[in-house]
């Protein structure tokens, strides 16, 4: 690994280098203004902090599984050669050197890495997607027995539960069934970070990824089903009273209430320094009006999260407070049956399984003790609270999607015959496995980085949002390359690699969209003028 730990040095300094050209440019004009500039550094970051989580994951096996290492230099070389030849954005998006006056960094990273860029790294994927071909996967161990107990629990839940049904379940626009859902719960997937105290299981965030991990594996609704659970519980555990605490994550533990995050409205999107929905106390109860939208599992939900402007005079997010509103649950018949509340369902490509709405409230009530910590005009910061872990669980949600877009286009791969052989033996194919896998190792070390900040007690907005944003990229181009793999079947229903392509377009989008995310790392890494 000591030719790899040259390049790590060479693309910190290159890191280092973009980051002083950033904070010239931001000296002289606010962020929003040098968006691409400051967009292109957060890139530039997080690629070379996956550069090094890859390497720590690689060093740590001990080159037990040979893997591993083949692994490790396909990415660094795919990194270094992003990093002075283009850096994709978005899919007609390359942010390159020149962007920042990087020319010369650029061509020292060159210069640095010249044995890593010239070799010809053909043979190396070849045998990667072979390896892959005779069923040799890179190390997953986190050495640790418990964590990787975890992990084998749910693997095999979700391979006997949730795979053989979840691409049913997406063409019908079903709902996880209650079944399904009971099940989860009596895993304790939806109190993996409450408090022993409170009924849940009390442990990690690097937990919460594996269990996400390996659920969305699945299907994204599985692995997405907790995050509503990881919200409300991480917003009530830091920010609620003794009583709220023992009134509610209890029973979010154990499953019994199935909540739902109430936050985006219509025309804000992640501007919620705008939100204008109201709520206002009127004698023994908070009475809410405004609208609400893309609320994901409005209907089958019991509690509402709802951020809602409770102090009309203060502007922006001084005047939003988060309130506990509990609800009905829905039914096929009713889907929002309590009074003052309607709703809509939003159709939606992928991302089934709980279902999108958009919500109108007219008077609808709330009770007196509803406002989270009892203080209003705390909401925002609440909710900021909940950001990171949020984040880390959607990464971890990318990282099971790509994960499972690579088996789909390996297995179609091994089972697919042209002109007298396996497809699997084609370069092109082959290519494009052995780096869907180097993708996917990179954005799950990268994940799991971010989920030890966060468990060590360290703010991490910064890593939770680097986090995000590789592993979202990772299974948008791990679905999009194993549809290729399955050629014109890939875009039959029928197949599930059409819905792993839907699934995974969304994570660019929710819980803060990659430009958003690129926004938070350039400004918490450089700061800058507003």
């Amino acid at each position: 690994m000591t030719d790899l730990r040259e390049a790590l040095s060479a693309v910190q300094a290159y890191r280092t280098a973009a980051e002083a050209a950033l904070a010239a440019r931001l000296a002289q004009a606010p962020i929003d203004r040098e968006q691409r500039a400051a967009h292109g550094f957060a890139w530039v970051a997080t690629t070379v902090a996956a550069l090094e989580a890859v390497l720590a994951w690689c060093e740590s096996g001990q080159d037990s599984n040979p893997l591993d290492a083949k692994i490790a230099v396909l990415a660094f070389a795919e990194g270094v050669g992003q990093l002075v030849g283009g850096l994709p954005m978005g899919q007609n998006e390359i942010f390159r050197p020149a962007d920042l006056g990087l020319g010369a960094a650029a061509r020292a990273l060159a210069e640095a890495c010249a044995d890593l860029l010239d070799a010809d790294h053909a043979a190396r994927r070849a045998e990667v997607a072979a390896a892959l071909a005779d069923g040799h996967w890179p190390s997953e161990t986190l050495h640790d027995a418990d964590l990787d107990s975890i992990r084998d629990q749910y693997r095999r839940f979700t391979d006997a539960e949730i795979i053989p049904h979840a691409h049913r379940w997406h063409l019908a626009n079903d709902l996880i069934p209650d079944t399904t859902v009971q099940a989860m719960a009596d895993l304790g997937t939806f109190g993996v970070c409450i408090p022993e105290s409170y009924g849940g299981l009390g442990l990690s965030k690097l937990v919460m990824c594996i269990v996400t991990e390996e659920l969305s594996r699945g299907w994204i609704g599985a692995g997405s089903l907790g995050t509503r659970s990881e919200i409300a519980g991480e917003l009530i555990a830091t920010g609620g009273t003794d009583a709220q605490k023992a009134e509610w994550l209890p029973h979010i533990a154990s499953g019994e209430i199935l909540p739902t995050a109430v936050f985006t409205e219509p025309d804000v999107g992640s501007d919620l320094g705008s939100l204008q929905t109201r709520a206002r106390r009127d004698g023994d109860h908070w009475v809410i009006d405004g609208a609400k939208t893309w609320i994901t599992h409005a209907a089958r939900s019991d509690l509402m999260t709802l951020l809602a402007r409770t102090l009309p005079d203060a502007k922006g997010y001084a005047g939003l407070s988060m309130l506990l509103v509990p609800k009905p649950r829905g039914t096929q018949g009713d889907a929002f049956p309590a009074e003052g509340m309607s709703g809509s369902e939003i159709e939606v490509l992928g991302y089934r399984g709980m279902r999108e709405y958009a919500l109108q409230f007219d008077a609808m009530t709330a009770p007196a003790d509803a406002l989270l910590g009892g203080e209003e005009g705390q909401g925002f910061k609440q909710l900021m609270r909940t950001f990171e872990g949020a984040r880390i669980q959607t990464a971890a949600r990318a990282v099971g999607v790509a994960r499972r877009a690579l088996e789909l286009g390996l297995d179609y791969a091994l089972a697919r015959k042209q002109f007298g052989q396996a497809i699997v033996h084609f370069p092109r194919v082959a290519d494009k496995l052995a780096m869907s896998l180097v993708d996917f190792v990179a954005a799950r070390e990268l994940s799991y980085a971010a989920a030890r900040t966060k468990d060590g007690g360290k703010r991490c907005d910064i890593e939770a949002g680097m986090a995000k944003l590789l592993a979202a990229r990772a299974a948008w181009s791990n679905a999009d390359a194993s549809l290729q793999i399955h050629g014109g079947n890939g875009y039959a229903l029928e197949y599930e690699i059409s819905r792993i392509l839907c699934d995974a377009r969304i994570l660019n989008i929710f819980e803060g969209a990659a430009e958003i995310q690129a926004q938070v790392i350039a400004r918490g890494l450089v700061g800058g003028r507003n």
